[in-house]
């Protein structure tokens, strides 16, 4: 009874938190975008060479590239431009076609707002318009690299967000570039905000409804990589994004999950987490993150802190990391250790 006291007390200390308390900010609840992209309804209408297109909702990727390798150049370029929204977002389509399409689609909604994402030399791997905005930027050959990065990133990123007014190497398109530079042409790195994530800091930050609409996104997105030949991944996934890589993970092919500035990953130990990637976490002195309590209860926290001795990561080193966002700044051991895990010279 004294145990489960002691549980009571610090899951309403969790509660409290999240609800404004100990420095945190107050957040919108979201409702989480799945499901096949805008659009969806017009490709399965139409149809390719005599034959259906492939179901954005439940065709794995590698057969959807299947599809593709079927097609010539013409009727390659008649779906980007009859579909764009749903070829851009099409995991398992060819990268090139991807880039093209969401090139299109970012044109098509005529919103000043994303606009930048439109921008010569911008690989837009993903565009989704719906709610906030969802969107992925590659940096580097996707095709071609021998190592590949993704970024997960937290709360309060979108498609509007993605690198506008944000310092240098914060935010997705900041953290994602920051590494590129670190690690070098070897690396391509995919900045993915490809899920509804939470706004500020309020009760969706602190339950998992929203990590677990993500991880099924990411793991799908994975699909993807691997359906057109990009390398296995190494996952970089900061604060509430730490969250979805930590459901997802078992159904992903990372090589590597990095945990930074992370509130919990819904499990216990690395080992929980069913992977068999290398599992690692990095906390800054001074990141506020420190201050959220390490709980599970009635869906609220997530759970122990990955940079625990328990919880049996491999530690990065962060002593000269600012704040909670400061992981990827240049000069930072942190960065040195990720460029590092990138490039997969750290064993």
């Amino acid at each position: 009874m004294r145990r489960f006291g002691r549980t009571l007390v610090t899951a309403a200390l969790a509660v409290a938190v999240v609800a404004g308390t100990a420095g945190w900010a107050s957040g919108d609840s979201q409702s989480a975008v799945t499901g096949p992209p805008p659009g969806t309804a017009a490709w399965r209408a139409d149809t390719a060479d005599g034959g259906p297109l492939p179901d954005p909702a439940g065709t794995a990727p590698r057969e959807v590239a299947r599809f593709f390798a079927g097609l010539d150049d013409s009727a390659r370029q008649e779906l980007v431009r009859s579909h764009p929204l749903v070829v851009g977002n099409l995991d398992g389509a060819p990268l090139p076609l991807r880039y093209e399409a969401n090139r299109l689609a970012v044109a098509a909604t005529g919103e000043t707002r994303y606009a930048s994402l439109g921008a010569p030399g911008r690989q837009i791997l993903a565009f989704d318009p719906r709610g906030r905005g969802q969107v992925s930027e590659v940096f580097g050959d996707l095709e071609h690299a021998p190592h590949v990065s993704v970024i997960v990133p937290g709360s309060d990123n979108d498609a509007t967000r993605h690198d506008a007014g944000r310092k240098p190497a914060t935010g997705p398109a900041g953290m994602a570039r920051s590494l590129r530079a670190a690690a070098g042409d070897g690396t391509a790195v995919v900045a993915w905000t490809g899920y509804t994530t939470p706004v500020g800091v309020g009760l969706d930050a602190a339950d998992g409804r929203l990590a677990e609409a993500g991880a099924v996104r990411l793991a799908r997105f994975t699909e993807g990589l691997d359906a057109v030949g990009a390398a296995d991944p190494v996952l970089f996934c900061h604060s509430y994004g730490s969250v979805v890589c930590g459901l997802a993970a078992r159904h992903t092919d990372a090589t590597d999950v990095v945990a930074l500035g992370s509130p919990g990953m819904r499990a216990d130990t690395a080992a929980d987490l069913h992977t068999r990637a290398r599992v690692w976490a990095a906390r800054g002195p001074s990141d506020w993150i420190a201050d959220v309590p390490n709980v599970r209860f009635a869906g609220i926290g997530h759970g122990a802190d990955p940079t625990s001795a328990a919880f049996g990561a491999r530690r990065v080193p962060a002593a000269d990391v600012q704040g909670h966002t400061g992981y990827f700044a240049p000069g930072t051991r942190s960065l040195a250790a990720f460029a590092a895990i990138a490039k997969g010279e750290i064993r």
